[in-house]
């Protein structure tokens, strides 16, 4: 439900890209005659744990580094900037710059929960970050950002049944070569990446990456009166990297990495939406709100890891070993209700029935992995691959809630798995895969300190309560099937059958509030693809794209909020998404640059006796059949939550040459989102569509000196987007940030 104001600052929006893109074209086709035409950068990607051109992998991937990636993060924004700049890949966030929520073709997870597990697996420097805490590890020094849409069961296992984010730093390299980055801009903002790094001896190279960045709090407590009180962060970061090379034969990298954060969390403002509409309302000030609880929601983890990669060649076979180890600890508190209960029982901005104020730590995640993978070496007719991986994590979660008190529930997971890929080519044109992995994944979840019975008391606020350990466990066989066809030199189709799986999941959540566990049941995906790769006009136009359809059985889902404040776990009967991705690139000449890409997915629920419990009594406005009581709706037939049903994103970037010694440019992206509804059952205020940011960028760079210098603007037209919201209290939402400019510049040393 678009309102006038949105559609005129999407067309607005619009025109600006449309006119900076057909600007710099005229001026190209002006030029064409003094220049050659350049071509397209040939992409490698690993998504099949071998390097391969992006164009003869038989899956939809679509890629992100240099300037496009780097871009998106000059405001020093988190990982959750990856949101709607890639077709089909969507994140969200209700826990400020910690545990992002991921989607991919629609699939995620809403649970808020720092236990939660997710369907879109983010693997950085060939290990996965399961927690999600880990997941906000900052993005400094990276060489590349692949996103693999689609179950990904054989080679990276289970919770992948919606696809990947594999993050790969830049590596160490033996000549010498460094970089310093610095940028300023509003709300206090400076961020200052940097690198170094060379050969220290024959065999030993190394590099250091480091990130500092802060933004000052911006956002005033009205009704403490406190100016400034919060929404800025520090997030500082490093990574060490040591690469060992003693023979042809054998390479080791070691990498070493730390973060620390002292940041906000979300913030919820309460009633900004009124009953009937999803319009932001007078109570809405992006800058102001009114909090009695919560101090003014601090948020503070830290985080270190470190990883060893082995790689052997025996000849024939190369041995790959990986072990790492991640640690992370933190918390975050948060005023929930977004606004004020009175002593005389009056509350503001509107009304709110309750105070809430939450704090949620997070203490001692350790988590281990070890892959032990065998590849055939050389470029016989048959190659494959195979190996065995295992996980094992622990941690607790603290949850502080002003009425019940403090409940510590203690989470375990440990899973191995046999794994094993072989790719057979019948001929030049076409090649054929295959995939299997057995995976055995088990979890438990304790409370509190446990007695000689194995029960734990929780004293709550009327009662107490008794809790037995909760154990599930599971074993699947996952595989997948592809094929890869030539048509020439230029063109390949393909088509992709696969299988996956989401291991069981325990929720604590409840037991927080005096109520009992959940467990949700692993999920299953069948996933059918098609698609088609393609390098066209002399290498100048590369339009890749693919068609899916998948069936999820026994998609698992997060009951949150409702009338009866609840958070737990629950199967619906099947989940569907049907679909398709377009990513294209055209280098019209050596100077201009033009990305595009779209996806449109359509999901739906499919259970005709699900309930989902819904707000209070005219809080909303649920438009799905209700239950009886009016307390829950049925939700069958609805979208996914958090399923953009389509993105479009667009980037631009023309140089204007300055002699022989530099250049003048102007970049600039935009990305859509269409209509996306927040929760497992639909409201008239809880839906959002045609909510879009832009981004602008102009500058200099000499090529003499290796030095750029840049103003840049994120979200300038300042838009006031709806991301997250809460419905058991009031109609609370979550915004994006607001529009910031700056001005960056980098030195490069080689």
């Amino acid at each position: 439900m678009k309102t006038t104001k949105t559609m005129k600052k999407a067309a607005i929006a619009l025109s600006i890209q449309a006119a900076l893109l057909t600007s710099m074209s005229s001026f190209a086709a002006e030029q064409a005659d003094k220049k050659d035409d350049s071509k397209l950068e040939k992409i490698t990607v690993t998504a099949l744990k071998r390097s391969q051109s992006i164009q003869d992998v038989p899956v939809s991937i679509a890629t992100l580094s240099g300037e496009k990636f780097e871009n998106m993060f000059s405001s020093g924004d988190d990982i959750l900037s990856l949101a709607t700049r890639v077709p089909g890949l969507y994140a969200e966030s209700s826990n400020g710059r910690v545990a992002p929520r991921f989607y991919m073709r629609g699939l995620g997870n809403t649970d808020f929960d720092l236990a939660a597990s997710q369907p879109v697996s983010i693997i950085m420097d060939d290990v996965v970050m399961e927690n999600v805490v880990l997941k906000s590890f900052p993005l400094f020094d990276v060489d590349q950002v692949e996103v693999i849409r689609g179950p990904q069961g054989t080679l990276f296992g289970r919770n992948t049944t919606a696809g990947i984010v594999k993050f790969t730093s830049r590596k160490p390299t033996d000549d010498f070569e460094a970089y310093v980055k610095g940028g300023v801009g509003t709300y206090g903002l400076t961020n200052f990446v940097g690198a170094v790094g060379g050969g220290l001896t024959d065999t030993l190279s190394a590099r250091i990456s480091v990130l500092e960045q802060s933004k000052d709090d911006w956002i005033d407590n009205a009704h403490t009166n406190e100016e400034n009180a919060f929404g800025g962060h520090k997030d500082s970061a490093y990574r060490i990297q040591l690469a060992y090379n003693p023979t042809e034969q054998l390479d080791v990298l070691f990498n070493f990495h730390s973060r620390s954060l002292d940041g906000t969390s979300s913030v919820f403002r309460a009633n900004v939406l009124t009953t009937g509409s999803n319009k932001l309302n007078e109570n809405y000030d992006r800058d102001s709100v009114k909090y009695d609880d919560g101090d003014n929601n601090p948020q503070v983890y830290d985080a270190d890891g470190w990883s060893v990669n082995v790689n052997y060649d025996l000849g024939n076979i190369t041995v790959t070993s990986i072990t790492a180890m991640e640690t992370a600890e933190g918390r975050g508190k948060g005023d929930i209700d977004g606004g004020v209960n009175n002593a005389d029982g009056s509350s503001e901005p509107g009304f709110i029935p309750f105070s809430a104020v939450t704090e949620d730590q997070l203490n001692d995640l350790e988590q281990f992995t070890q892959e032990v993978r065998f590849s055939s070496n050389g470029n016989s007719q048959l190659s494959w691959q195979a190996g065995g991986f295992y996980y094992d994590s622990s941690f607790s979660v603290v949850s502080i809630d002003g009425f019940f008190g403090a409940t510590e529930v203690f989470h375990e997971n440990t899973t191995w798995a046999l794994f094993g890929q072989t790719t057979y080519q019948v001929n030049d044109q076409l090649s054929v895969i295959g995939g299997l992995r057995y995976t055995d994944d088990d979890k438990s979840l304790s409370v509190g300190d446990q007695n000689k019975d194995g029960f734990a008391l929780v004293i709550g606020a009327a009662t107490i309560q008794e809790y037995a350990p909760v154990n599930v466990g599971e074993a699947k066989v996952s595989w997948e099937a592809m094929a890869n066809y030539k048509i020439d030199n230029d063109m390949s189709v393909y088509t992709r059958i696969s299988n996956g799986f989401r291991a069981q999941s325990i929720q604590g959540r409840d037991i927080a509030f005096e109520g009992m566990p959940s467990v949700a049941e692993a999920e299953t995906i069948m996933s059918y693809e098609a698609g088609f790769k393609s390098d066209l006009f002399n290498n100048t136009i590369r339009l890749n794209g693919a068609v899916f359809h998948y069936t999820v059985d026994d998609i698992q889902l997060t009951a949150v909020g409702g009338n009866g404040n609840s958070i737990g776990l629950t199967n619906a009967g099947k989940g569907v998404g049907t679909g398709f991705e377009l990513d294209s690139e055209f280098r019209v000449n050596e100077n201009l640059l033009i990305t595009a890409g779209f996806s449109y997915n359509k999901t739906e629920l499919q259970d005709e006796s699900l309930l989902i419990g819904v707000c209070g009594s005219g809080q909303c406005t649920p438009t799905d059949p209700l239950s009886s009581d009016g307390s829950a709706a049925y939700v069958d037939g609805n979208p996914f939550p958090n399923a953009p049903e389509t993105i479009l994103t667009l980037t631009g970037r023309y140089a204007f040459p300055m002699g022989d010694s530099g250049e003048v440019f102007v970049y600039s992206d935009y990305a859509y989102q269409g209509e996306t509804s927040l929760y497992i059952y639909q409201t008239e205020e809880y839906v959002t569509d045609g909510q879009f940011e832009l981004g602008l960028r102009v500058g200099y760079f000499n090529y003499d000196l290796d030095l750029e210098v840049a103003l840049f603007g994120r979200n300038i037209t300042d838009e006031d987007n709806l991301k997250a919201g809460i419905d058991f209290n009031n109609n609370t939402g979550v915004v994006n940030e607001p529009a910031v400019w700056g001005i960056e510049f980098k030195k490069s040393f080689f």
